[in-house]
């Protein structure tokens, strides 16, 4: 019992020490000669404490001479497991709250980029848009107004929903028919539009303003090299529990379309990529009766199948 009594006070002083202090690995050597000195300690205590119960046992008197060195390394034996077992425990705890601090600041570096990437694609649009304004004060001063009044509202709604990662089908969808007007004032007659939406896809989610950088693409590339009118649909639906959109416009394989910086899909592609970690989500396609083909799918999520 006094033996006993001893080693575990021992092992509760390895551990409280190393709670306050977690030696480097060059350091460990001192661990284990602090094991030496704390079993000889141990040992010692023991000793002086059965001489004196046992003061007239002369036959186990000897026996505590002869064990002494089965004594210490015994203790030895179980206050080094003790330390090493508590070493290893608060490296993991303490690599366990590295990893949670990584995932943290990985997480706020793809929050912030997401948002710097939400925020590039509205000055984006309004650059282009504020070039057809320009262009249509000198020709058409009344049809210039109408699109300042609905690009107004429409960066009016870009406001309120700046802070929505993700939105449903339906108010994207709403979002999307501002741009179409503003569109319509630019190209009049020249541009129509087929838009067809599902009824079981209202409710779903997607990342918000990430559709509209694919109808201004399907505009520019539609539209921009042709005085003929044009169609450009928008077809959506659901697919095995996937938020499918379809982008259609015609092009002409003959003629350059009109350089740009090529930002919108490359920021669809990346925000795609960080918010699901695949780089399939967008893909385009080209059919032989010259129509220009951008799907985009979303995977729906059991807690985030519908957003009221």
């Amino acid at each position: 019992m006094v033996s006993n009594g001893l080693l575990a006070l021992g092992c509760i002083v390895v551990s409280n020490m190393l709670g306050y202090y977690q030696p480097k690995n060059e350091k460990l050597l001192y661990v284990l000669l602090l094991t030496v000195v704390l079993s000889f300690i141990i040992v010692w205590i023991s000793r002086q404490s059965l001489s004196l119960l046992f003061i007239n046992q002369g036959s186990y008197l000897n026996f505590l001479d002869l064990s002494d060195i089965f004594k210490s390394a015994i203790a030895f034996i179980c206050l080094a497991w003790c330390a090493l077992a508590n070493i290893l425990w608060y490296r993991l705890e303490e690599q366990s709250e590295m990893q949670s601090r990584m995932l943290a600041t990985q997480n706020l570096a793809k929050e912030a980029e997401l948002n710097k990437l939400r925020h590039q694609l509205q000055p984006h649009f309004l650059f282009n848009s504020l070039n057809s304004v320009y262009a249509l004060t000198i020709v058409n001063p009344t049809e210039a107004g109408t699109m300042i009044t609905k690009l107004a509202a429409f960066l009016r709604g870009t406001l309120k929903r700046d802070d929505e990662i993700w939105v449903n089908v339906a108010d994207e969808m709403e979002y999307i028919q501002l741009y179409l007007d503003i569109e319509k004032v630019r190209f009049s007659h020249r541009l129509n539009i087929d838009v067809n939406i599902a009824e079981d896809t209202l409710g779903l989610c997607l990342p918000g303003t990430l559709l509209q950088p694919i109808v201004e693409n399907a505009i520019k590339f539609g539209l921009y090299n042709t005085s003929k009118a044009i169609t450009i649909t928008i077809h959506v639906k659901l697919e095995n529990r996937v938020l499918t959109i379809c982008v259609t416009n015609p092009y002409d394989p003959e003629m350059k379309a009109s350089k740009g910086t090529g930002f919108g899909l490359s920021a669809i592609r990346r925000r795609l990529y960080l918010l699901f970690a695949d780089n399939n989500l967008l893909q385009t396609e080209t059919q032989h009766d010259n129509l220009y083909i951008t799907t985009l799918k979303i995977p729906q999520k059991d807690d985030q199948n519908h957003i009221n």
